[in-house]
């Protein structure tokens, strides 16, 4: 593989030697107006690519076209990797970015082995279980009161997970893997139907800060389908970390501005929101750091099924869902009883995910019991093939199983928000990256820091406000230097050692229904990858109804399952305003280097997947 740091261009050189402009918070430039972009187009657009050499799909275009063109110019899968998520900070700026964090999942070709980066956002020093209740009541602040404050805003964590990717397995520097994003956000990206409807689901609370509404309402105006959005602010952001290290953000300018905008938010006059300020110092930034776990392992069908262990629950929810499905024998000959045990295996993974599952620095999550095949098994008796169970059920104990038991009563699943990106990467030696980047729900916390032209996370209210069940303990309250538990499930599938599937979707804690239903789909109902993403969700989660799109509602499964005791809701709006759930990006791995990338056909407008030689 090619050695690291042996890629430096002169183009590259040139941008370390960028002189940086004078910066501080107040003196953000006022919006230029909406330019329209005759005749400029973003990059092709396709669901499907199938070749070798390498591959990307993402969400966006021009975030994809940006990590082939790092392989094509011969850097490796972590390279495109976080050149692609820089991207995507730029042009899906309400999806992730550096104010965020995220999990990094990635094969290495070499010694066949998988490693995950933790860069989950962490809570203030000065954060205690009690700093989303109202002192004069006991009971939770309202959760709108929560997201759009300072209060919710978690140490970020997306930059260290860069630094720390590249410095670990990369060939890139940081400067060469941000250019192109720094291009973009220069140059401006073409607005598209899915920026200027996640702007309008924001308008209202966009409009409340008043660096935000600069940014994203220029001139006071919803984005112009069709015209060329720029962001200089974000693009000296980027400058400034690329010329000095992620230590901008941790230790220097970058992370004063973010202490600044977090502790007195920019609260546009006659707002009339409750808007908290947040406890996070500098200390707290000096104080962050990623961590490199090991990654959740099961094995399923003969598969070896890797994915990102607590704080996350993803890895765990989804190991055990598929553990306690292979008791079953799903059949494409009977796609009811299939779908009907899906949804019964995520309802119990659930369950037991919101009792056991937390930050394992704080409390002692029982990792490797929730993925064990006996517990599983004593999970799965409790499916009966005619009838549903009644939610919420009741948690397991994976220390000590029970046998087929369900005494007791389980805790209604607490809300998450359903924005987040994911992007999957590999390249010419056979690496492989799975990584889900976020700020929380679409917008985040709605704060811009001003000059800097990036939303700060919500990522705190992925904490539980209270316990979620009296009398229980509950790992997920807040706490100091403590990581919310978090769905986000990047996964990558071996088969004999060698990649198979790479897999992620954004979601909230609709994540993991629809990577477990991904792998469902292609690996027991027959369906080729692309068929698997595009197939119609329903997403079970320990509650009264099953959230569906429509889509599902409309097939001839929904009456079967319906007289099995199932309810359907229509799936709430997550991305934009249409009923969705989920957004793949996915990879499967052929003979003879051959690579299927897979992004979403229509769901959040249609994903992006491209390959750096493409072939029938």
């Amino acid at each position: 593989m090619t050695t690291r740091r042996t890629l430096v261009t002169a183009a590259s050189t040139a941008l370390l030697t960028l002189p940086l402009l004078p910066h501080t918070a107040a003196a953000s430039a006022p919006a230029a107006p909406q330019e329209t972009a005759p005749g400029l187009r973003p990059p092709a657009k396709q669901a499907v690519a199938v070749g070798d050499g390498g591959a990307v799909a993402s969400v966006n275009p021009y975030a994809t076209q940006v990590g082939i063109d790092v392989l094509r110019r011969g850097g490796n899968a972590i390279d495109a990797a976080v050149a692609t998520a820089a991207a995507l900070g730029v042009v899906e700026p309400y999806s992730c970015g550096v104010g965020g964090g995220g999990y990094f999942v990635y094969y290495d070709a070499r010694t066949r082995t998988v490693h995950t980066i933790d860069g989950r956002e962490t809570g203030p020093a000065r954060m205690r279980s009690d700093s989303f209740t109202d002192p004069a009541t006991g009971k939770a602040i309202p959760f709108d009161d929560a997201v759009n404050s300072g209060l919710s805003v978690g140490v970020p964590g997306t930059p260290a997970t860069w630094r720390k990717a590249l410095d670990a397995w990369g060939t890139l520097s940081l400067a060469e893997a941000m250019r192109p994003a720094i291009r973009i956000a220069d140059e401006g990206f073409v607005v598209n139907e899915q920026f200027r409807a996640q702007t309008e689901m924001n308008e209202d609370r966009f409009r409340d800060f008043t660096s935000t509404a600069r940014l994203f309402l220029p001139n006071g105006r919803l984005p112009v389908v069709g015209s060329l959005f720029r962001n200089p602010e974000l693009a000296r952001t980027y400058r400034e970390l690329a010329h000095t290290g992620m230590d901008a953000m941790y230790f220097g300018d970058i992370g004063r501005d973010v202490v600044r905008t977090v502790q007195d938010p920019p609260v546009a006059p006659g707002a009339t929101r409750t808007v908290r300020p947040g406890l996070m110092e500098r200390a707290d930034l000096a104080a962050y750091r990623v961590i490199m776990r090991a990654p959740t392992r099961t094995t399923y069908h003969g598969l070896d099924v890797y994915s990102m262990a607590p704080s996350s629950s993803g890895g765990t929810t989804v190991g055990e869902a598929l553990n306690i499905l292979e008791n079953l024998h799903l059949s494409p000959a009977d796609k009811v009883q299939a779908l009907h045990d899906y949804l019964e295996a995520s309802r119990i993974a659930f369950a037991d995910r919101n009792r056991w599952v937390g930050d394992p620095a704080f409390s002692d999550v029982p990792t490797q019991e929730l993925l064990g095949k006996e517990f599983a098994k004593d999970r799965a008796c409790l499916i009966r093939p005619t009838t549903s169970l009644t939610s919420p059920v009741a948690p397991g104990d994976p220390r000590h199983p029970a046998g087929c038991s369900d005494s007791g009563t389980g805790a209604l699943e607490p809300y998450e928000g359903r924005s987040t990106t994911h992007l999957v990467a590999s390249d010419r030696w056979g690496n492989v990256v799975s990584y889900t980047l976020t700020i929380e729900q679409t917008g985040g916390s709605a704060i811009t820091v001003p000059g800097r032209g990036f939303l700060l996370n919500n990522e705190l209210t992925d904490f539980d406000f209270t316990p979620l069940q009296a009398g229980v303990p509950d790992p997920n309250l807040p706490g100091p230097g403590k990581r919310p538990r978090s769905s986000m499930s990047p996964t990558i599938v071996l088969r004999s050692g060698k990649p198979l599937i790479a897999v992620g979707s954004p979601g909230g804690a609709t994540i993991i229904t629809t990577v477990l239903q991904t792998l469902v789909n292609r690996l027991d109902l027959g369906m080729t990858l692309p068929e698997a993403v595009a197939a119609p969700r329903i997403s079970q989660r320990n509650g009264a109804t099953t959230e569906a799109e429509p889509a599902f509602l409309d097939s001839p499964e929904r009456p079967a399952l319906e007289a099995l005791g199932e309810r359907f809701v229509l799936a709430p709006p997550a991305f934009t305003p249409s009923p969705e759930i989920g957004a793949v990006a996915a990879l499967e791995f052929g003979s003879h280097g051959k690579v299927t990338a897979v992004a979403e056909p229509k769901r959040r407008d249609g994903g992006s997947a491209m390959v750096v030689h493409q072939r029938s």
